[in-house]
């Protein structure tokens, strides 16, 4: 049975799994550190790649392989196809001025919003390729005058493994180009005129492949410095088109029309498999493609798992200490609430609120009730993103959870009662990596979709609906003092 490779190339970490192309059994896997940081040498994601490559055994056996990386990262390149300057990360606010002069410039307020929602799919923020371009003609113009081409982290990873065939071999797919903010996901073409007004000049773009299409392939001497095979004897390494992590992930836990995933990180992520494209002016959901030619319409929180450490870092217990003290509370927490806006909040956009504790009474003043109001807080501002996706029109069948805060029991009972609907949770899982893998598989072996692996392990929470716990907490929400 032919065998495929799937990269996850994230902010902290390369990771790599190999897996049988039809089964998607996993054979083997290999990870390797990234810097810190919010702008990065992408030689440094190259190096990662090529150790992880060698921790799972090297490529000498495998059909094809698909890279997965984080979006919205800026990688500028000259004209010979050598790196500009540290590529700037999602992460990475500075370009927060330039998104709202790119707006301004639409025609400022709900306008200019709409104009960019219908143009591009989604209002410009920080994270997006777009305000880091007009960042670095602003605020580097030396260096902005050498650029001659712009891609996305996982599209240089893929230009690197077929050799650098140079500025024109670049390659990209729609889920990662729909997070620039100059590709639309409604006509599936770019927009250069976005483009030119955010840097002041064209460049050479990716071009945009589909789902299945075929990137090149594995340089024979592209691994080989490391000491890693390079591929079969007998043939080519085909390279998929990659995507970015939102949309591998939906790919890796075999996300269809009806499911909504809820990823609890650092920061939570609500994105839903959807027909069609969706256009947002408030600018709280991104209107993003997917990996298998759908669309994957997307909100950010940025309170997440770090809301039940910080909990639990208050009531001077571990993780699952808190999950029990949650379970041994009544829902609702009798009346105690929780905001979660531990850092300020991106939805809402409050990004000066602070946390607060609603309700507190003689009754509720336990710990029990704290870790409750702490679950449930985090996943009422999740379920405020749902809320979003609906208002977008999308379906909501059950809630794919996923996540380091997915591990937790409390979350997965609470969790049915807060989003009102069924809750799966698939086992834990490097699911940007699987996605990659499941994307490289269609590749290699062809057809109408990607192979139907079976994800074995998964788990299903049901429990009746409690408004209450929203309608208290959409009641609290905005009694938060700013910093």
């Amino acid at each position: 049975m032919p065998l495929v490779a799937g990269v996850d190339s994230s902010t902290q970490s390369c990771k790599v799994v190999i897996r049988d192309a039809e089964s998607g059994a996993l054979v083997r896997q290999g990870r390797a550190p990234h810097p810190d940081g919010t702008e990065v040498d992408p030689a440094a994601w190259w190096t990662a790649l090529r150790a992880a490559v060698a921790a799972a055994g090297g490529l000498d056996d495998v059909a094809a392989v698909s890279v997965g990386g984080q979006q919205h990262g800026m990688v500028a390149l000259d004209e010979a196809g050598q790196v500009v300057r540290p590529a700037l990360l999602w992460n990475d606010t500075r370009s927060a001025d330039a998104a709202d002069e790119l707006v301004d410039e639409a025609g400022g307020g709900e306008v200019g919003r709409r104009f960019w929602a219908d143009a591009a799919g989604s209002v410009p923020v920080a994270s997006f390729t777009v305000t880091k371009l007009r960042w670095l003609a602003r605020h580097e113009p030396e260096q902005a005058a050498r650029v001659a081409a712009v891609c996305l982290p996982h599209d240089w990873l893929t230009w690197r493994l077929a050799g650098s065939p140079g500025l024109t071999g670049l390659r990209t797919d729609r889920g990662d180009a729909s997070g620039t903010g100059y590709w639309s996901p409604a006509t599936g073409k770019y927009r250069f005129d976005l483009l030119e007004q955010a840097f002041g000049r064209r460049l050479q773009v990716p071009t945009v492949l589909g789902p299945a299409e075929v990137a090149g392939e594995l340089h024979p001497g592209a691994l080989a410095a490391d000491g890693t095979p390079a591929g079969p004897a007998g043939g080519g390494v085909l390279l998929g088109p990659g995507t970015g992590d939102n949309a591998a992930a939906a790919l890796g836990v075999g996300a269809g029309p009806g499911d909504v995933v809820v990823s609890i990180g650092t920061s939570g992520t609500v994105f839903s498999v959807a027909s069609g494209p969706s256009a947002d002016p408030t600018g709280i959901v991104a209107g993003f493609a997917d990996a298998t030619g759908r669309y994957l319409p997307l909100v950010c929180t940025l309170n997440a798992a770090r809301v039940l450490d910080a909990a639990a870092s208050m009531l001077r217990v571990d993780l699952d200490e808190l999950a029990e003290l949650a379970l041994a509370a009544p829902a609702g927490a009798d009346g105690l609430v929780m905001v979660p806006y531990l850092e300020g909040e991106r939805t809402p956009n409050r990004p000066t609120a602070t946390g607060a504790v609603h309700g507190l009474t003689l009754r509720n003043s336990t710990p029990a009730h704290l870790a409750r109001a702490a679950v449930e807080g985090m996943l009422a501002a999740l379920a405020d993103g749902l809320d979003a996706l609906v208002a977008q029109g999308a379906e909501v069948r059950r809630v794919i959870l996923v996540g380091g805060g997915a591990r937790s029991i409390a979350v997965r009972k609470i969790a049915p009662q807060v989003f009102g609907c069924p809750v799966v949770v698939p086992p834990p899982g490097e699911y940007v990596a699987d996605g990659a893998a499941r994307q490289a598989a269609w590749v290699a072996l062809g057809g109408d979709g990607p192979p139907a692996w079976r994800l074995d392990g998964t788990e299903e929470y049901a429990a009746e609906p409690v408004p209450a716990i929203r309608e208290r907490y959409a009641a609290a929400r905005d009694h938060v003092i700013e910093r």
